[in-house]
Parts: C-alpha cells; sequence; structure tokens
C-alpha cells in the first residue's frame, strides 16, 4: 500500500469517526469558525500554519498529484494575489540562498518580477517549492490561504475534508 493510500485511509477514518483537533484552553476551531472561508479569513497565521504543516507535504500527497492541482488553483486566484504568492515564494527561497534571477533560470519562468508573472510562472514556483523545500510552501500557504479553496484534486480534496472535519467540526 503506498503512502497516499495509507494517508487517504487516516483521513477517511478521521473522518467517519468525526474527529476533531482542539486549540488551546480546549477552544476547538470549529466553534470558533462558520466555514472554511471564514477559518481563511479570520484564522491566526499560527493555526493555519499548522493545519498546513500536517496536511500539505510531499510525503502525504505526492508531487505528482499536487502539482497540476497548484497550477489550477493558482491560474484561479486573482491576480493580485497571485504576485503576493509570488513575491512571498521568492522572499522565502531567497532567505535560504536561492536568487530571484536563479529561480527565474532553473525553473524557466518568464520573468522574475512577480507583478508581471503568469499564472504558469507562479505555479512552477509553487511546485518547485512544495517538492525542494515544503516548509517554504507551507509557510506561503499560511499567508496566502485563497489557494485551498481552489485546490480539487480527490486526495487534495481529502486533505481539506480532513481539515474540515478537524479544525472546523462541521
Amino acid at each position: 500500500m503506498s503512502t497516499s493510500d495509507k494517508y487517504k485511509r487516516e483521513i477517511m477514518k478521521d473522518l467517519a469517526g468525526g474527529n476533531k483537533e482542539v486549540l488551546n484552553d480546549n477552544e476547538a476551531l470549529g466553534e470558533k469558525y462558520q466555514s472554511f472561508d471564514d477559518f481563511a479569513d479570520r484564522s491566526s497565521r499560527d493555526e493555519r500554519h499548522g493545519l498546513l504543516k500536517r496536511s500539505f507535504h510531499p510525503e502525504r500527497v505526492p508531487a505528482s498529484q499536487m502539482d497540476p492541482e497548484l497550477k489550477q488553483a493558482i491560474a484561479k486566484i486573482k491576480p493580485n494575489e497571485r504576485d503576493d504568492v509570488a513575491r512571498d515564494f521568492f522572499k522565502h527561497l531567497k532567505e535560504r540562498g536561492l536568487s530571484d534571477r536563479d529561480l527565474e533560470k532553473q525553473l524557466g519562468l518568464s520573468t522574475h518580477n512577480p507583478k508581471k508573472m503568469n499564472a504558469d510562472d507562479v505555479g512552477k514556483l509553487a511546485s518547485f517549492a512544495y517538492t525542494a523545500h515544503p516548509d517554504v510552501f507551507q509557510d506561503v500557504l499560511a499567508d496566502q490561504p485563497a489557494i485551498l479553496k481552489f485546490l480539487s484534486n480527490p486526495l487534495v480534496g481529502a486533505a481539506i475534508g480532513a481539515i474540515a472535519a478537524k479544525w472546523l467540526h462541521r
């Protein structure tokens, strides 16, 4: 059984059992947020980061499944949000010693200017971060949660389902 199959079973078991995770002071997130959009809008960066760290990692959702989903999701977000996502990826990757110009060449991007990048460029950047620097990927998505609502792959959807079951208790 593959890692992704085990993960999928784990998620389905959690969903069937109605498990939920609890925050400090035993305050359930489900009592705090009305929907995923409400969670994305009002949750703290730390709440989102914890959720992403557990749910979106190449060991849980293989890059072969995540890459096309990221590209589709990034294509659906607003252009100004896409600029912010690209800028955040570049900022975090620069902290790892990767310059925007080097990434432009390495990934075959049309530009290294976030305002001029198209959805395909940002998708390549996101896929690279997901695979090579999952912690950077998780940090950026914690800051830019709009991408999450556009992910649709069944395995990715199962991860979001687990999020809903555990964090939103709905």
